[in-house]
């Protein structure tokens, strides 16, 4: 009897010491200089300087030049979007987009919220600032900081921003939003150096949060933000007061993740595996394997050499429109690789596309952009932040047609303060911009669950 008992206060002992190593383990990133040349001595300048997207009859005349020289080339015969941007509606797009939209009415639009610029270690970065217009009395707006991914950028969130500022229910809580480029997106300016990764822009936008005087905040990414504001977490786990997600990826599969793929096709209940669970990752090879290698040949190029096919799309904005706008097809929905015009007006408009389009265009920053996948990928899977659990509250919006299903097992493996796990009614990897209603009532019911916690 004294034998099974010492036994097993040693194991117990042992697993709390495992678990308190891991909940002790903090993710550490060193200040950076990614300015041009070495860092300057003295204190960086931190003023914050409003800016406004513009653009010239000079440049718009390029653009228009640029469009007109391109080369059509035909698609093969009863091939859609499986070939890749379908030529036939391709032609279509570039007529619109010469012909018929309005990049000076989209401008106005962009710049309807305020939008600033502030150097951090040695880049000015670019970021809108949307505060409420009113907030109810004895309460205050909560700090929402969103971080956006690849191939999308700022404007993604453009229909999700006034549903959290000036929400229509009462019971609502009213958000402050600010929406970072990550640097070498957008209007935000490409690290200079080698080695900005994903650590490296969490980092960055803590500052930036602080520079703003936010003590504490919340924080949601989708993509690449999805990364980025996970590193934040861990960075800083007492500052980033809640964490919410709509993708991610198991990065380190683990004994559960492999036992729950090979048995829970036959025992869903011993891995809590749903009917949604088991659609989505069965047959395993076929829906997540090879699906994955269908749909991931441009990373392999990013994260390698982004800037050799970068330099062409860069070049030609036909061709960086065909790159773009394919993702926002198939990873929209893999089922519209089918349909002659990619299913794209079925979910966004040309409007909405074409400007995500043009944000690139008049930026330059399709290659800066590129970079980011080898500099996180092309460093190796094994990095700190993926051994690393997030122990801040978080909830994860679990959209059906994600590019990966991860299910709440494997989310918990690495979310272990899991507050909230909302299959969703609809939608794909763009869900913020695709579906803005239904991630506003998400990122209200996980919030609320958190301050109702506190």
């Amino acid at each position: 009897m004294f034998t099974a008992v010492l036994v097993g206060i040693v194991v117990g002992g042992l697993i709390f010491y495992l678990v308190q190593r891991n909940r002790n383990q903090v993710l550490n990133a060193v200040d950076g200089w990614w300015g041009t040349g070495a860092a300057p001595d003295g204190e960086e300048d931190i003023t914050i300087r409003p800016f406004e997207v513009t653009t010239s009859d000079e440049e718009l005349e390029d653009l228009y030049r640029r469009i007109d020289q391109t080369r059509p080339v035909a698609s093969l015969e009863d091939s859609r979007f499986d070939y890749g941007f379908n030529s036939h509606y391709l032609e279509k797009v570039v007529s619109y987009w010469r012909n018929d939209f309005d990049w000076k009415r989209q401008v106005d639009k962009i710049n309807q919220y305020p939008h600033f610029k502030t150097k951090i270690e040695g880049i000015d970065v670019h970021y809108l600032h949307v505060k409420p217009k009113k907030v109810p009395e004895g309460t205050t707006a909560i700090p929402l900081i969103m971080v956006h991914g690849w191939p999308g950028s700022f404007y993604e969130f453009y229909g999700l921003i006034p549903l959290l500022t000036e929400p229509s229910n009462p019971d609502d809580l009213v958000f402050e939003v600010v929406c970072p480029s990550i640097p070498g997106y957008g209007f935000s300016e490409a690290p200079h150096k080698k080695g900005f990764d994903s650590v490296c822009a969490a980092n960055v936008f803590h500052k930036l949060m602080k520079r703003l005087g936010f003590q504490q905040f919340y924080a949601h990414g989708g993509d690449w933000g999805w990364l980025v504001t996970t590193n934040m977490a861990q960075l800083e786990p007492k500052i980033v007061k809640g964490l919410h997600v709509n993708f991610a990826p198991p990065s380190k599969p683990g004994l559960t993740m492999i036992l729950s793929i090979v048995l829970g096709r036959h025992f869903p209940k011993l891995f809590g595996f749903t009917d949604m669970d088991i659609q989505r990752l069965y047959p395993y090879m076929e829906k997540t394997v090879v699906e994955s290698l269908k749909e991931s040949g441009y990373m392999h190029i990013q994260a390698t050499k982004p800037d050799t096919v970068g330099r062409g799309l860069n070049d030609s904005p036909v061709g960086l429109a065909t790159y773009i706008l394919e993702k926002f097809s198939t990873w929209t929905n893999r089922d519209f690789r089918s349909l002659e015009d990619g299913g794209l007006t079925r979910k966004f408009s040309l409007d909405d596309l074409l400007t995500n389009v043009m944000i690139y265009w008049v930026s330059g920053c399709i290659i800066p952009s590129m970079r980011f996948y080898k500099e996180n990928i092309g460093k190796g899977l094994d990095r700190p932040h993926t051994k690393i659990p997030v122990y801040v509250p978080t909830g994860y919006a679990c959209f059906p047609d994600e590019l990966m299903h991860t299910p709440k097992l494997w989310v918990k493996q690495k979310y272990r303060k899991l507050v909230t796990f909302s299959p969703m009614a609809r939608g794909g990897h763009f869900a913020a911009m695709e579906e803005p209603h239904l991630m506003a009532e998400d990122i209200q019911k996980f919030a609320k669950a958190v301050e109702k916690k506190k």
